[in-house]
């Protein structure tokens, strides 16, 4: 006899792989989709926010989801493409969060919950992933920028980050191959 599916499995077992966006090499579900794929499993799926709470200059912004009977709350704060806690976050940042957190709260019912993993790192860890590139790499992006006549401006756009010296170190490989497969275009 075969086991009958909860309901998070079936979410689980939905490949969100193409509805990733990502910023700033962090990868965040579609809050739109999340709710879309949410609705078609469970069309009396409900949510609903709290008044977002201030931690100092901070902001936290939470939601709970309904759906298949049970409640889940999220809870997240107010962040930069980062995911540094933004001080003093205007509307648009907190209206920002609180559809990250409408896609979080969803992803605790199954819908791409894999996506989240990591994010309860120790703190050290997420910093050293976060920090930037060393002087040894800043050096070698920037001959290889030159070298490809690479527009630099939109370099630095492409991965979101103000100047070159600010690569976060763990975006540093990702940069290089995209350089080197410049430079071997332009060769060809």
């Amino acid at each position: 006899m075969d086991k009958v599916k909860s309901n998070y499995e079936k979410l689980a077992e939905v490949n969100v792989s193409k509805y990733i966006e990502q910023k700033g090499g962090l990868n965040y579900l579609s809050w739109a989709w999340a709710v879309d794929q949410l609705m078609r499993q469970d069309p009396t799926a409900t949510w609903d926010y709290r008044e977002p709470v201030r931690w100092g200059e901070t902001v936290m912004v939470f939601c709970s989801v309904t759906a298949f009977g049970k409640i889940v709350t999220a809870q997240l704060p107010v962040m930069d493409h980062r995911n540094k806690a933004i001080s003093n976050p205007d509307a648009f940042n907190v209206n920002t969060a609180m559809q990250r957190c409408l896609a979080k709260a969803i992803a605790l019912h199954g819908l791409g919950l894999y996506i989240y993993a990591g994010e309860d790192l120790p703190l050290a860890e997420r910093e050293t992933n976060d920090a930037p590139i060393s002087e040894e790499q800043l050096a070698n992006l920037e001959a290889l920028v030159s070298e490809v006549n690479a527009d630099s401006k939109r370099f630095v756009k492409f991965f979101e980050i103000p100047a070159l010296k600010d690569l976060p170190s763990k975006r540093y490989e990702e940069a290089v191959k995209m350089l080197e497969a410049k430079r071997k275009q332009e060769a060809a």
